[in-house]
């Protein structure tokens, strides 16, 4: 499959599955995935702290049991597509996802996906050595589409972000070489 194309092309991967249920289910579908040789897997924090939990363990007793390096696990916090108008959660969005990352840092995960409007906040609480993936990210001047908690690529850097999910910003261009040159030059001085 293409997973197994791009690690035999020594690419790092992202499986982007947002696992989402009961603690030994996503423990288990989560090992299975170890199959594919991903970098980084991911979970809903919504799954609350004991799936999480289950899960990290599960995942570095496979990677102990198997002699492989063991996958980052990451969570989801609240969707970018969401903004505060249509959030029916009882804190603000961005309480909320302070402390899904709270949370997933104590049950052991790795780090977090998060609208880079939130990295900073996510960095204060969580500290440096821990990951901010962050969607949402739209150039100067690019379609924001369904993102609502967006932010350039240089900004969601400078507040802390680790990696950055730049979708159709390159994807959707006339000339998606020179639109992902473009990100790299505005990010290169950073």
């Amino acid at each position: 499959g293409v997973v197994e194309w791009l690690k035999s092309q020594d690419k790092k991967i992202f499986l982007d599955l947002k696992l989402h249920d009961i603690p030994n289910t996503v423990a288990g579908g989560l090992c299975s995935l170890m199959n594919l040789g991903a970098n980084i897997l991911n979970v809903h924090a919504a799954g609350g702290f004991t799936m999480m939990k289950t899960a990290a363990d599960a995942l570095r007793k496979e990677a102990d049991l198997r002699g492989v390096e063991r996958p980052k696990l990451i969570a989801i916090t609240v969707l970018t597509s969401i903004n505060q108008a249509e959030w029916c959660g009882a804190l603000k969005i961005s309480e909320q996802v302070v402390e899904f990352a709270k949370q997933a840092q104590s049950a052991g995960l790795d780090g977090v996906v998060a609208s880079p409007q939130e990295a900073k906040l996510i960095r204060e609480a969580c500290g440096e050595n821990f990951l901010i993936v962050t969607p949402g990210i739209r150039p100067a001047g690019a379609e924001i589409n369904d993102q609502q908690r967006i932010s350039t690529p240089a900004a969601a850097l400078q507040n802390g972000a680790t990696h950055l999910v730049i979708g159709r910003p390159i994807r959707a261009a006339a000339n998606p070489r020179e639109a992902a040159e473009k990100i790299l030059t505005e990010i290169a001085g950073l």
